[in-house]
């Protein structure tokens, strides 16, 4: 178990948190939600005893253990793959390091076989014996096959090296998880096995995820991070969402009664007050009148973006013919032969465990890169917008104003319409004038997403739209393409995305590809199926 005690916290001048009393117990999956900038991750990290509390205290049972996954992708570059996923329990480590430098020695005493006795005995008790399979079965769950299980970690794609370290996070079943966007850069199928293993862990997991399939899934219970205050809700996502929605829904209610009542009280008193026959009554009506109750609506820090996506012109019977397409990326062919015809209206989620053959098919498509064999071809009536998986080649450097950004992507004249525009997607007021180089990766996609709504382009392309966007960004993305009248190419991790949106699936992995007319919920019972 692990609680907090009056928990505070002040981030450059602003109370993030304060009076946080908060129980997790064993058994459960807690979410942990809230707006960017919101102390999410600063919560976690207070748990974890990264960051020490202003006031109170973080109180963990004598004895368990606390894992967390790492953000730092090259603090282990120069241990091989086993050794990262053991360093998960790094008192095993110890153990076996102290067992192994004693065994080598030339002159092993009689305290040595003491020392190394009691070090057998620890190591047994810690499983030490089945370590290593066990390391090997976590990385093989997530899709981290046998040929990377020697490597050093520097040599690892960045895609392969994620799932080693959520491995680590993850053995030895220990005590405390805690984990900071687990699902990030997971393909599916990792995120199901994920799924899977959290469900069946006894363990006190808390999580931080802007995935909502995955919240829904896994999570017993909601901790919300909103107004100064964490809350704790017993439910999953979708349950804290329909239950705060009812409650200020309730409260507007109420205070529009409350409301009324004063006003109907406030004109009798008025009519009545110097009257001596109604006099009696009106001091009555004002003792109700003060007594009368009218909540104060809280501010939430959550901010809704506004994202919609209107085409110039209708889409006409043609729009992509794709044609024997192959590519090869350095000594790889991510794609081989792969021939679909996009119908209008046609909202298609690519899919597969290959990340660099859809992202390298939209580059082709959004004519970024050559196909060695094969050819496509867009209909005459087509305009297509293009959100790339990295973005930097937009932001990097540049020192323009972001109304100078966006007016370079657009027709737009005044620095007023600009400013609008700005503002749907968040940027108000001074932010409108950050320079484009400073901007955080999800301010960075919400800049992307605004110079797409203003291309007037009628066939999406978007290539991982959902990374880095907070959950507020993220449903409101996802109305906005469910609203979009005209064609959509896409690929994202975020299942309830794809399963909302998409109306046709295709994998266009080398060796395995598929194409059918079908939701992803169906796509992957078909596949479980086989």
């Amino acid at each position: 178990m692990i609680s907090t005690v009056n928990v505070g916290l002040q981030y450059s001048g602003r109370e993030l948190f304060k009076h946080v009393d908060i129980k997790f117990t064993n058994g459960n999956c807690y979410g942990l939600i809230g707006a960017n900038g919101a102390g999410k991750s600063t919560f976690l990290k207070i748990l974890s005893g990264e960051i020490e509390p202003q006031k109170g205290q973080v109180i963990v049972t004598p004895g368990e253990r606390i894992s967390v996954l790492r953000q730092d992708h090259f603090a282990f570059d120069d241990c091989d793959v086993i050794r990262t996923v053991l360093l998960g329990n790094k008192r095993l480590c110890e153990v076996m390091d102290e067992k192994e430098a004693i065994y080598m020695k030339e002159d092993f005493s009689e305290d040595d076989g003491i020392r190394v006795s009691e070090l057998e005995e620890e190591f047994a008790e810690m499983g030490g014996w089945s370590a290593e399979s066990d390391a090997e079965i976590l990385l093989n769950g997530l899709g981290v096959t046998n040929e990377y299980h020697n490597l050093l970690m520097k040599e690892l794609p960045n895609e392969i090296k994620v799932k080693v370290l959520l491995a680590q996070a993850l053995f030895g079943s220990p005590d405390i998880l805690l984990m900071d966007e687990p699902t990030n850069h997971l393909d599916l199928a990792a995120i199901d096995w994920l799924e899977e293993f959290l469900i069946n862990l006894e363990s006190t997991v808390i999580v931080v995820s802007h995935d909502r399939h995955f919240l829904n899934k896994v999570c017993t219970h909601t901790v919300d991070i909103d107004y100064g205050k964490v809350t704790m809700y017993v439910g999953n996502y979708d349950f804290w969402y329909e239950y705060t929605q009812m409650a200020q829904r309730q409260m507007k209610e109420q205070n529009k009664k409350a409301e009324a009542k004063a006003k109907e009280l406030q004109e009798f008193i008025a009519r009545f007050s110097a009257n001596a026959s109604k006099s009696k009554q009106a001091t009555s009506r004002k003792k109700l009148l003060d007594s009368l109750i009218i909540e104060d609506m809280p501010v939430s820090s959550r901010r809704f973006p506004f994202v919609a996506f209107k085409p110039d012109r209708e889409i006409g019977n043609e729009v992509l013919t794709v044609s024997g397409i192959s590519k090869t990326v350095g000594d790889r062919k991510v794609l081989d032969n792969v021939s679909f015809v996009i119908r209008p209206h046609d909202k298609v989620a690519f899919v597969g465990t290959d990340s660099l053959a859809k992202t390298t098919l939209f580059k082709i498509l959004a004519g970024e890169l050559e196909p060695d064999e094969g050819t496509f071809k867009w209909g005459v009536t087509t305009s297509q917008s293009y959100f790339p998986s990295d973005n930097s080649a937009f932001f990097d450097g540049c020192e323009n104003s972001l109304i100078d950004w966006l007016r370079s992507y657009s027709d737009l004249v005044y620095e007023s319409d600009v400013r609008s525009w700005l503002g749907r997607m968040l940027f108000s007021g001074e932010e409108a004038t950050k320079k484009a180089k400073v901007l955080s990766g999800g301010e960075r996609v919400r800049c992307m997403l605004c110079k797409m709504m203003l291309s007037g382009a009628n066939v999406l392309i978007f290539d991982e739209p959902t990374n880095h966007l907070d959950l507020e960004s993220i449903a409101s993305l996802n109305d906005g393409v469910i609203r979009f009248p005209e064609t959509v190419l896409f690929t994202s991790h975020d299942h309830q995305f794809v399963q909302t949106i998409a109306n046709r699936i295709i994998d266009v992995t080398a060796g395995s590809f598929y194409d059918n007319q079908i939701t992803f919920d169906e796509y992957l019972e078909a596949k479980n199926e086989k």
